[in-house]
């Protein structure tokens, strides 16, 4: 009999770094008619020796628990055979990706959108594999998050949206980022955020990944008085809507603001991240380019329009 061959390991995270809820092991089956069986074994520490762990009939084995150290395969005819040792592995946790250092949350209506540092897969783009998004409730009387995490979802982007939420009741949130081999990092800091029903923020998706979603148009006098109402404002709509003040591109790896509606421009607001838009209260006297704009995280820009009446109409 051959020994097994390509053995690899997936590590099953749980939230908690330091307690896998075990170990999927994997082989080729070279599909040898007079195999009978595969066995396991494996040891905890260097030094120690290996033991038989378990056998399968199938080209995997799922070890629940804590991973030993190292595991190799071997395979028995059914003659009782057995084969020499597959490749050892060796189950390192040292491959765990370091957690993202930033976590910013913005309330939406029946949602919380949530942005983060990039830096795990910035520091190993070829180990990296996606990011585990957490949540549970906060109380905020003791201003704590309860001890009832639940995973959210997973993405391979350092940004998430999570909906289906019900306003007013507040959430804590935390990420982690996940090697190929299944080793989790530690956690992003815990923020909290509450969904709300007034939240006047809106989440654009990229023309290319949803365009009925991509195109944003900061007020539309649908009434024609001239004044702008609630219902009038901050309109989403499709991003190959020319009527749209602008739309989401993407392109190169990167977000674009692409001014859209004949008469508007953008510029980006002073020379770096913003606290809030709150923050830009004057728009500068300018040329606001046609040209489309790079969309970067915390940066504020400033939009001119067309108001239609020899005016100018300033938003951001």
């Amino acid at each position: 009999m051959a020994a097994p061959s390509n053995l690899s390991y997936t590590v099953e995270p749980t939230g908690d770094p330091d307690a896998p809820a075990g170990l999927v092991l994997r082989w080729d089956d070279d599909g040898d008619p007079d195999l009978a069986v595969w066995h396991v074994y494996s040891r905890g520490r260097q030094g120690d020796s290996f033991g038989l762990r378990g056998s399968t009939t199938s080209p995997s084995f799922h070890d629940a628990g804590i991973p030993h150290l190292e595991y190799y395969v071997t395979a028995e005819s059914v003659d009782g055979d057995e084969s020499g040792p597959s490749t050892i592995v060796l189950v390192d946790e040292r491959l765990a990706l370091p957690g993202p250092v930033q976590l910013f949350p913005t309330s939406l209506d029946g949602a919380v959108a949530l942005v983060w540092d990039d830096n795990a897969f910035l520091a190993d783009p070829n180990g990296f594999s996606h990011y585990r998004v957490y949540s549970t409730r906060y109380d905020l009387d003791a201003n704590v998050c309860l001890n009832a995490w639940g995973l959210e979802g997973t993405t391979v982007a350092p940004e998430f949206v999570a909906g289906a939420l019900v306003n007013g009741v507040p959430r804590c949130f935390g990420i982690s980022a996940i090697t190929i081999e299944g080793w989790e990092s530690l956690w992003s800091p815990v923020i909290h955020d509450t969904p709300r029903p007034d939240a006047r923020n809106q989440v654009l998706y990229a023309r290319q990944v949803d365009d009925a979603k991509a195109g944003f148009r900061f007020w539309r006098d649908s009434n024609g008085d001239g004044l702008a109402q609630d219902s009038e404002l901050g309109l989403t709509g499709a991003g190959s809507d020319g009527s749209m003040d602008f739309t989401l591109d993407q392109s190169g790896g990167q977000l674009l603001l692409v001014p859209l509606r004949a008469g508007t421009g953008v510029e980006v607001y002073g020379p770096g991240p913003v606290a809030d838009l709150t923050s830009i209260d004057f728009a500068p006297n300018q040329t606001y380019s046609s040209a489309p704009i790079q969309a970067q995280t915390g940066w504020g820009y400033v939009w001119a329009m067309d108001g239609g009446d020899g005016f100018a109409r300033f938003a951001s």
